[in-house]
């Protein structure tokens, strides 16, 4: 028996919605055309007119488990994506235990496969319980879809180097939180005229730029794959524009809260906007929007960071860092930037799906024939708000909270099978 997809529409080349059919067999796209037969036997789906397109591709969430469930399980965490259009996430490994041996990296994925309702990939720590003092056992970690400490920058240049070093003998990229401590006291929002209006501590931008500036150099003389998370300043922007000119391999993604909010936008003290790094300043803003169209930044990810209310609801001295995205992120980005003609639909597509692929050598991200059936169904004239009552992640840690939207995913297939519906979620 196969699935057919019928009454759908795909984007063309040249931003046009083309009317076609698609057929699904044993997971697998097998036709896409205007007319496929379609057999007593055969189950179908009536799309009503909607955009079917690769299923989304984020190298950049927390699931929480093991270790905080409380916030976030795999299981609502990849329920998350799903309602989001992704049908591959990749794990961050600040769990407790941390994969950081291959037992514990061995458990975590079997956890994924098992609960999980899209694919995981799982990241593996690159020191062990994430502390920067002992590099883990990466050459018998290889299962790892890369290596990194997210959430924390590995400080000394020598452990980076010998890092990257030993990735690139084993083909796996190393990906980092970009941060230097040396240069953050105590730092809750972007250093700026807004920290001092609120009286907060300030994150300076130059603890971003400059360990990633360290880090392109040791990556060049590693000949490793770099590969930087949650790109937010402008001076990043030009060091990552330079590398790239220079030819070392460097990729970096950027996050729809850094595209959509500005340190200006936090009004009051308030932890919902508490995420690291910080939101900046409108000129940063502004370069993010340029690097993704210069392709100086290669994709979008969400860094989707679920924490309870108490966690969250606090002043931002005592929050945690971190807010949920993978709901939100298509909704957000195809009003706040398709809507205004700042980027095509063609180009969002492309950086939540091809993009992180082929950064990563996935064979994920792709809506042709043969190609995994992992699909997001997207009706791009539906209307609402973002209402974290309608969340599946335990996490409702969001500064969208009634944002207007047009343009959302109704279905998600994983696998060729429907793994979300609008209103449902297997």
């Amino acid at each position: 028996m196969a699935t057919i997809l019928t009454n759908a529409k795909q984007l063309t080349a040249d931003q046009t919605l083309e009317e076609v059919m698609v057929k699904i067999e044993d997971g697998i796209i097998t036709e896409i055309a205007s007319q496929i037969e379609i057999t007593a036997e055969d189950h179908v789906e009536d799309l009503e007119g909607q955009l079917v397109t690769a299923g989304f591709v984020d190298v950049h969430v927390h699931l929480r488990e093991p270790g905080a469930e409380k916030k976030e399980t795999i299981e609502t965490g990849t329920k998350a994506a799903a309602r989001g259009g992704f049908t591959t996430v990749a794990a961050m490994p600040n769990l407790r235990p941390a994969p950081d041996c291959p037992e514990t990296l061995q458990s975590i994925m079997a956890r994924n496969k098992e609960s999980g309702v899209v694919r995981v990939l799982q990241y593996a720590a690159i020191t062990k319980q994430q502390l920067g003092r002992e590099i883990v056992d990466m050459e018998n970690m290889k299962e790892a879809f890369a290596f990194t400490d997210d959430g924390l920058g590995i400080q000394s240049a020598g452990m980076m180097l010998e890092t990257m070093q030993r990735a690139a003998k084993l083909g796996i990229p190393v990906v980092a939180h970009c941060e230097d401590d040396s240069l953050v006291p105590g730092g809750v929002m972007h250093e700026g005229t807004a920290s001092k209006r609120l009286g907060l501590p300030g994150i300076n931008s130059v603890s971003e730029s400059v360990h990633i500036a360290r880090d392109i150099l040791l990556a060049e003389a590693a000949g490793c794959h770099y590969h930087i998370c949650h790109v937010s300043t402008k001076e990043s922007v030009r060091v990552i524009r330079d590398a790239k000119r220079a030819g070392i391999r460097v990729t970096a993604e950027v996050t729809p809260h850094h595209l959509l909010l500005i340190d200006e936008d936090i009004i009051t003290d308030d932890g919902n906007f508490k995420m690291n790094p910080p939101l900046r300043s409108e000129a940063d803003r502004q370069a993010l929007i340029e690097g993704l169209l210069d392709g100086t930044i290669d994709m979008i990810a969400t860094d989707h960071a679920p924490h309870t209310a108490e966690e969250k609801n606090v002043s931002m001295l005592d929050a945690s860092f971190g807010i949920v995205g993978s709901e939100t992120a298509f909704s957000l980005l195809y009003t706040q930037f398709v809507e205004t003609n700042i980027f095509t639909l063609n180009q969002l597509i492309d950086w939540l799906t091809i993009k992180p692929s082929q950064a990563f050598g996935l064979p994920y991200g792709r809506f042709e024939i043969g190609a995994a059936a992992d699909l997001a169904v997207l009706d791009l004239e539906a209307e609402g708000e973002v209402d974290p009552a309608q969340f599946q992640s335990k996490g409702t840690n969001t500064p969208f909270i009634g944002w207007r939207y047009k343009g959302e995913p109704t279905m998600t297939i994983f696998g060729g099978e429907i793994v979300y519906r609008k209103e449902a979620v297997k």
